[in-house]
């Protein structure tokens, strides 16, 4: 059965590469069936940013990423951008725990200053490593997270969070944290959830599913708000890492085939949580600019 006309279809969290398949990788999503995309930064380098002006020149490098994907396919393209949470294990290293944070910070602020100017959609990923780091940079780590949700909140905008899945505890210590800093929960992102957790349990903060079958399975009668998403690195050592980006698609397509209220459980994740969590309106199946 073909996806319900007019319904968009997005991937909620990818990445692009110049130095990957880039826009071609976006014309195979599309031609899927995709319509939109959520481009979020990522180190285009060997070495991870160390300087707010490597933050710069990597932001530049995602936007103009997106304005070919949308020059080049018709499809829409929402920017998300932050220094990833990991960046400060190298950058500790490299030139200490002060230069570090405070280039750490002055790229978030940057983020926001990009926000607010409507050249991106929200801060991400921001949050804590998903593996042990050194102990002298694990309350690095958590001072720029904490950091990162009041710039979230100066820039009215939301936040999508980097960490090792979580359950239903360490969603109500993320709403715990989003409401200290004035950020509601349900403007915060769980980006690369791996196991479902009922709304009821998740105290307003939305989960992004990462797109595997049984996954959805689970998920797609869910009310909402949740997303999918792939999680395509675009990297050349791991072809179709996370998974490839025509799969949100593929998934959209399997419930199309289901029949009945497919469009209604399609919604959620490619319409109603867009509008609720990002306040922007999707144009149906057209390009929409962020």
């Amino acid at each position: 059965m073909p996806l319900p006309r007019g319904l968009p279809v997005v991937d909620h969290h990818c990445h692009l590469s110049p130095s990957g398949e880039g826009v071609d990788a976006a014309r195979r999503f599309a031609r899927a069936g995709g319509t939109h995309l959520f481009l979020t930064t990522q180190s285009y380098t060997p070495d991870p940013p160390r300087t707010l002006e490597d933050y710069r020149a990597q932001f530049e490098t995602t936007e103009r990423l997106a304005e070919r994907v949308r020059g080049e396919t018709g499809l829409g393209v929402f920017v998300v951008l932050a220094p990833y949470p990991i960046d400060l294990v190298a950058a500790v290293a490299a030139v200490g725990p002060s230069a570090a944070v405070d280039a750490h910070r002055a790229a978030l602020d940057l983020a926001g200053r990009w926000v607010r100017e409507r050249r991106a959609v929200a801060l991400g990923e921001v949050g804590r490593a998903h593996f042990p780091v050194p102990p002298e940079v694990a309350p690095l780590i958590e001072e720029t997270f904490r950091y990162a949700f009041a710039v979230a909140h100066d820039a009215d905008c939301p936040i999508v969070v980097h960490s090792a899945d979580l359950d239903p505890t360490g969603f109500r210590e993320l709403a715990a944290r989003a409401r200290e800093s004035g950020v509601e929960p349900g403007r915060v992102v769980k980006h690369f959830a791996r196991s479902r957790v009922p709304a009821s349990e998740t105290d307003g903060v939305v989960p992004s599913y990462l797109a595997k079958r049984e996954l959805v399975r689970q998920v797609e009668h869910d009310p909402g708000p949740w997303f999918l998403e792939t999680d395509f690195l675009d990297d050349p050592r791991r072809p179709g890492a996370v998974l490839d980006l025509a799969t949100v698609p593929r998934r959209a397509e399997a419930i199309a085939a289901a029949g009945t209220g497919a469009e209604e459980r399609l919604s959620v994740p490619f319409l109603r949580s867009v509008e609720q969590v990002y306040r922007v309106k999707l144009e149906g199946r057209g390009p929409t600019a962020p």
